[in-house]
């Protein structure tokens, strides 16, 4: 077993263990506040306890982590926050844009670390300026709706005809979510047809593929949701049963089974937080510590996957990707 493996097993375990179990008598405790599943979770938890280690700090041996999984309910993060600032957590770590607010909402005082992509953080009112957040929070910001022209740029790369794209939301924070704002925006630049639809639950994304494939859509793009990470084998197989070439925004998904996935690795951001906790620990108030913006995209391509769908990857898009799998 390598490092890497070795580090998600134990963060899993600390995932499935009972509230308090982890926070052990004269050990700082951080608490972890998600949207996700843990399963979900487990590349940025990863990389987080990787940045964490950097800075010298190994759960269990000189801090604590309590966890906590709202398992796609943005319903229960407020009271889950509350659960944590009651430990007490000495830190606050908040992983996507609802858990990030939920955080906030809750306490002024505790220093908390965000990390994940989603709407800008200052619009949000995390922080008052990237470079000086001035208060109790700061993190790691990603891609949101800015890396959607990308998306729809590659599909209709990879696609002989074009036709209509599909466009899946799920639950978002903003309604309509900046995303749909973004991909209508990017489609009408380009005289693309789009066709947006939702998948607020597993009923809905049934509904919005089976009309996809009614209306003989030739692509898929899928927005940014934690709750299409918690189900991303349903949605693989559903774009594979309707033969559909999609775009996702992680590399799980592709690891999955999925066509091919556009943006920043969850480990890099899930690293960077977790530097950046340790160095809370050790002193630095946060709000003298820069929102930092993770903008290293990665381009990952499923091959096995295209063959069922007579895709022929054209070698100009290859070339331009970070992994290929064979």
């Amino acid at each position: 077993m390598n490092r890497r493996e070795l580090l998600a097993v134990i963060g899993g375990a600390a995932a499935l263990a009972p509230f308090g179990a982890t926070a052990q008598p004269g050990l700082p405790v951080i608490g972890y506040l998600s949207q996700r599943s843990a399963g979900a979770e487990t590349p940025l938890r990863t990389g987080f306890l990787e940045g964490l280690e950097q800075r010298g700090f190994v759960v269990g041996r000189n801090v604590a982590i309590e966890y906590r999984f709202s398992e796609g309910s943005v319903d229960r993060l407020p009271s889950l926050a509350a659960q944590l600032i009651g430990l007490p957590a000495a830190l606050l770590v908040a992983t996507g844009v609802p858990a990030a607010v939920a955080a906030k909402k809750a306490t002024a005082t505790i220093p908390i670390v965000f990390f994940g992509a989603g709407g800008d953080p200052v619009q949000m009112g995390l922080v008052a300026s990237f470079n000086r957040p001035a208060g109790n929070a700061t993190g790691v910001y990603a891609f949101g709706a800015e890396i959607i022209p990308k998306h729809l740029e590659l599909l209709r790369d990879i696609l002989p005809q074009p036709g209509l794209i599909a466009y899946l939301v799920g639950p978002a924070v903003q309604v309509p979510p900046p995303e749909v704002r973004a991909v209508e925006a990017a489609a009408q630049a380009v005289e693309q047809p789009i066709l947006v639809l939702c998948g607020r639950n597993e009923d809905e994304v049934d509904k919005a593929l089976a009309t996809m494939a009614d209306r003989q859509a030739s692509g898929l793009l899928f927005g940014a949701s934690t709750y299409f990470q918690m189900i991303a084998d349903k949605l693989v197989a559903l774009a594979a049963r309707y033969r559909i070439p999609a775009i996702y925004e992680r590399r799980e998904f592709v690891g999955a089974g999925g066509l091919m996935s556009y943006n920043v690795s969850r480990g890099e951001a899930g690293r960077l937080a977790g530097d950046y906790a340790g160095r809370i620990l050790k002193g630095a108030a946060p709000g003298d510590l820069p929102v930092i913006q993770s903008t290293r995209p990665e381009l990952v391509i499923n091959l096995e996957t295209a063959k069922p769908l007579g895709l022929m990857i054209p070698h100009t898009v290859l070339l331009r990707a970070d992994e290929v799998i064979e």
